[in-house]
């Protein structure tokens, strides 16, 4: 496993959202793990430590939680991939996860259910779709990466 983290302080007027991106300051915290079901609470203990580090409202931390959670679980129950990797970036505004695996995408034998009450599973992408202003997956020879965008309102100070 590697970890790697980058903390910036910016100052209270970098956390501008009006701020072109490139003009905000970034952190930037990745790692990566074996996929296996035991990836899931590690990289979501990963996530919400780094979301707190950042000092994110409380709000905030859940749903980067939620979204690392479910996109792992995606790449560790469906694409075959020996490893799964997180990138989180946060400019002051905006929370960038990507989850990689270099596995391939398995078209599904039957029609996606729609999740019933009580059943467990079958909702992780309308998690991620609710929890971030958007998302998207990016298949490859090479695995499949998916990046999902969470607004955050920056704290007063």
């Amino acid at each position: 496993m590697a970890i790697s983290s980058l903390r910036i302080n910016p100052a209270e007027h970098d956390l501008d959202p009006s701020r072109p991106p490139h003009c905000r300051p970034r952190a930037v915290t990745l790692r990566d793990a074996p996929s296996s079901p035991a990836a899931v609470p590690v990289l979501r203990c990963f996530a919400r430590d780094a979301a707190r580090l950042w000092e994110l409202p409380d709000e905030a931390v859940d749903r980067v939680a939620l979204v690392v959670t479910e996109l792992v679980t995606n790449a560790v129950l469906h694409s075959d991939s020996p490893d799964v990797a997180v990138a989180i970036e946060f400019d002051g505004a905006v929370v960038t996860v990507e989850v990689k695996d270099t596995g391939m995408w398995r078209s599904r034998r039957s029609a996606r259910r729609i999740a019933e009450d009580g059943v467990t599973g079958g909702r992780g992408l309308d998690l991620v779709e609710r929890s971030s202003t958007w998302w998207r997956a990016f298949l490859s020879p090479l695995g499949t990466r998916v990046v999902a965008c969470l607004a955050v309102h920056p704290q007063t100070v």
